[in-house]
């Protein structure tokens, strides 16, 4: 499994290269990642956006990318049940710029709104490495657990990640210090360049590295 995964990873680098001419400039990519950690604080502090569906994961990091690429508005704000207090400055982006996160690398040539977390990976993200001393905040962290693979976003001084179930007293979402993810009882998931789990650190492609 491993090392269809990791054959798939390079035919993914190759992709995204091909996929980045309309990726965003320098300072489009520093206002997106502040929209997209904002948006994801939001359902930490909320709960789940009865507008994102196919929560898990992988549909944080769709949801959220998806949501800091709209304009924001006051329509935008209210469906969203925030103020306009406190936010980032907003993004100046194209038509075409704004259609990128439902237009995701699903491999084979095709495109849509919907990929799985190792299609994002493989498809839409570029390797950073396996040092989280060279993530930013927006930037996933990615794990192979053989039969399954899971995405975790940096925060800047946090983590934040969806568990994949939701119920009817615990909404999945998730938010853990570095110092006590490292120190994990359930080693797999110690982002460690020791934990052969650990896969590394992923920057969506969209975005200026």
């Amino acid at each position: 499994m491993r090392g269809r995964l990791l054959g798939g990873l390079l035919v993914g680098l190759l992709l995204t290269s091909q996929a980045s001419a309309a990726a965003l400039d320098a300072t489009q990519s520093q206002l997106f990642r502040a929209w997209f950690v904002r948006i994801v604080e939001e359902q930490l502090r909320q709960g789940p956006s009865p507008r994102w569906h196919q929560q898990d994961c992988a549909g944080l990091v769709r949801f959220a990318a998806n949501e800091a690429l709209k304009v924001h508005d006051a329509k935008w704000l209210r469906a969203n049940g925030l103020s306009n207090r406190y936010l980032p400055p907003e993004l100046s982006l194209s038509d075409g710029q704004r259609a990128l996160a439902s237009q995701w690398q699903q491999g084979g040539g095709q495109q849509g709104a919907y990929v799985n977390a190792i299609k994002l990976i493989q498809y839409n993200s570029q390797w950073i490495g396996r040092d989280l001393n060279q993530a930013r905040p927006g930037d996933l962290i990615f794990y192979d657990q053989g039969d399954d693979q899971h995405l975790m976003i940096w925060m800047g001084r946090h983590i934040v990640y969806h568990t994949g179930t939701t119920t009817a007293a615990d909404n999945g979402m998730r938010s853990v210090a570095l110092p006590q993810l490292m120190n994990w009882k359930d080693t797999r998931w110690i982002p460690d360049q020791s934990n052969p789990n650990f896969i590394g650190v992923y920057r969506l492609s969209l975005l200026a590295r």
